[in-house]
């Protein structure tokens, strides 16, 4: 791993231009080969989050983080990744997205834990940076929180973004949740019914739904939650931390949502990643035959 990123750490000093090269020359590939997309998550640090698998400072090693990456990429079952911009160069210069689709992420600005999470601006990728690299589409997350005015400024700017990129043809993955701030701490709200009103919402912004994909919570009602919808929509897998219990759970609910009709593949990041035995091969094969019994036309 040091010597991963001795390298890395070697070109980025004195050959920044290989970046560019690097996405310019990565073999590309449709976004949906078999109907249904497995993408592995992995922008969660931009936002501060650190945390995997009950370690408060998991993903805190990027070496360790790219290796657990490049390993999870390289397995045929998995279609691409989603990240933010050093993670996507990084994985470049790597060779590690050849034959993969790549989302951008766009919005890391509402750090976790700070007084500012809900005023979610957009930090990372632009529409215009997310064609001139090649990628594939954007994704963003909206959490709707009546009681916080950073909501409807995260609401525009994700809304001009939809139109940027849907101008480019490209797909715009909107990750929702409903949310709430007591006493300074950002939860998200759950349950069924504040959910599907916050699908309602973020279902409504832009000019034009042609290209947009939800990101979705893994909720007990799956199928009445996505009653609200007829975009097309990717689970959001979420770290069930190191509980075994809680993990069969998370992967039951997987299987069973797979078979929806909204539901096009599945977006995991942690679970996949810091698995509590290590074994990274081992949690995307659990996930891809999850993600590849559902495929259908």
């Amino acid at each position: 791993m040091s010597e991963l990123v001795a390298r890395l750490a070697r070109i980025r000093a004195t050959q920044p231009d290989a970046i560019a090269r690097a996405l310019a020359g990565r073999r590309k590939r449709p976004l949906l080969r078999d109907a249904k997309l497995f993408l592995v998550a992995a922008d969660h640090t931009a936002r501060g989050v650190l945390a995997a698998g009950g370690d408060p400072r998991a993903m805190a090693d990027r070496g360790e983080l790219l290796t657990r990456l490049v390993e999870a990429l390289a397995h045929p079952a998995v279609d691409g990744v989603l990240a933010t911009a050093d993670i996507v160069d990084d994985l470049a210069l790597l060779g590690a997205l050849d034959d993969k689709v790549v989302f951008g992420s766009m919005n890391r600005g509402g750090l976790a834990g700070s007084v500012f999470e809900l005023d979610d601006r957009f930090t990372g990728y632009t529409a215009a940076a997310i064609a001139r690299c090649g990628l594939d589409g954007g994704k963003m997350m909206l959490r709707v929180a009546d009681g916080d005015p950073g909501t409807v400024r995260t609401m525009q700017a994700c809304a001009r973004a939809i139109d940027e990129l849907g101008v480019l043809g490209l797909p715009a993955m909107i990750e929702v949740f409903a949310s709430r701030t007591v006493d300074g701490k950002t939860t998200n709200d759950m349950g069924v019914d504040a959910t599907i009103r916050a699908i309602a919402v973020a279902s409504g912004l832009g000019g034009s739904s042609a290209h947009v994909w939800l990101k979705l919570p893994v909720v007990e009602d799956q199928e009445r939650l996505l009653s609200a919808t007829t975009l097309p929509v990717v689970l959001l897998g979420g770290d069930p931390g190191r509980d075994e219990q809680t993990r069969v759970a998370t992967y039951a609910k997987w299987a069973q949502s797979m078979e929806l009709p909204q539901v096009r593949g599945l977006v995991a990041g942690r679970t996949l990643l810091y698995p509590p035995d290590g074994d990274v091969r081992a949690a995307v094969d659990a996930a891809a035959a999850i993600v590849r019994t559902g495929v259908r036309a």
